[in-house]
């Protein structure tokens, strides 16, 4: 019996596809590489652990190794370069620079490594699970706005240009724009993402603008450096709104006192693990519709303080 060439080449490659498609599904997860900006900021601290947890319930033994970027680009790539040498499953990858890190996400790649990026997305990355930033920076805007009634002037305090922080200035850049009466009088210092580099623009700000009546930090971070500035140059009528929900902040808010007013708060701990099944899906060869997912972030005030979950809260 004659079988034609084209008949034998399909029917190769559907058993071929049958036996990588048995075998994507059988692939244990046996090692993660997680690389984040700043191992001490308890942001971090609770993605790791939403990544411990998740990973675990898929393997208890699975080897994890956490490593801290201090917001340094060349030292990520190093890191990056490091889990391809060891062979890892799955890199979580919080990129410091959300385009420059893009050739190390190639090399991993291309060695067959799962990239899956969190909080911040990263060129090439597999999946992607973050806060949906525009609107955190659209929530702690508008804030800003309804308290001033639609008029005054007003700062924004930048960070180091990641995708998270770049998407939260142009949310609330968006909202002061749309208010005539709001004057942006400075959005372009940058204060490093830190609670120092918030203090220490937040002073100069305060040199050159004697009439500041409110400013945003891209972060919660560099908003509790700008309340720490404000108090010890003596302005306690400025207000100061933030983003991520931090414990710190849940502290500020709860102080009669505090010029913090309101942050736009994400969940790091339900975000990175998230990222991590998404991740562990691509991992098996899975379908997936949505390789990037943003979460809706929830504004914090005084009001509400008391039934918010923050970072540190104990998970089931």
């Amino acid at each position: 019996m004659h079988i034609s060439k084209k008949l034998l080449l399909g029917a190769a490659a559907a058993i071929a596809m049958t036996a990588s498609g048995a075998q994507a599904q059988d692939k244990e997860l046996n090692s993660i590489g997680i690389s984040v900006g700043l191992l001490g900021n308890p942001f971090f601290v609770a993605t790791i652990k939403g990544i411990e947890d998740r990973a675990r319930e898929i393997n208890p033994d699975v080897e994890i190794t956490s490593v801290s970027a201090d917001y340094d680009l060349n030292k990520q790539v190093s890191q990056i370069d490091n889990f391809i040498a060891k062979g890892v499953d799955i890199i979580m990858l919080n990129a410091v620079d959300d385009t420059a890190i893009a050739p190390a996400v190639n090399r991993a790649k291309n060695a067959g490594i799962t990239i899956a990026a969190f909080d911040v997305s990263a060129p090439g990355a597999d999946v992607t699970v973050m806060t949906d930033n525009i609107a955190a920076g659209q929530k702690a805007c508008q804030y800003i706005v309804d308290a001033l009634s639609g008029e005054g002037n007003v700062a924004i305090i930048k960070g180091p240009s990641s995708s998270s922080l770049n998407d939260r200035f142009t949310g609330c850049m968006e909202v002061f724009e749309a208010n005539d009466g709001i004057n942006v009088v400075s959005n372009d210092q940058n204060g490093l993402a830190a609670r120092e580099g918030g203090m220490n623009v937040m002073q100069g700000l305060l040199t050159r603008f004697s009439d500041l009546d409110a400013v945003f930090g891209a972060n919660d971070p560099m908003a509790l450096g700008a309340q720490l500035a404000a108090k010890q140059l003596g302005r306690t009528d400025i207000i100061i709104t933030g983003v991520d929900g931090a414990p710190d902040t849940e502290k500020s808010l709860k102080d009669p006192n505090s010029l913090l007013k309101a942050s736009a708060s994400q969940d790091p701990y339900v975000m990175a693990g998230e990222a991590l099944e998404l991740g562990y899906k691509f991992y098996q060869g899975e379908d997936i519709e949505e390789t990037t997912v943003l979460l809706e972030p929830q504004l914090i005030t005084a009001d509400n303080v008391d039934e918010y979950q923050g970072w540190t809260a104990v998970r089931e």
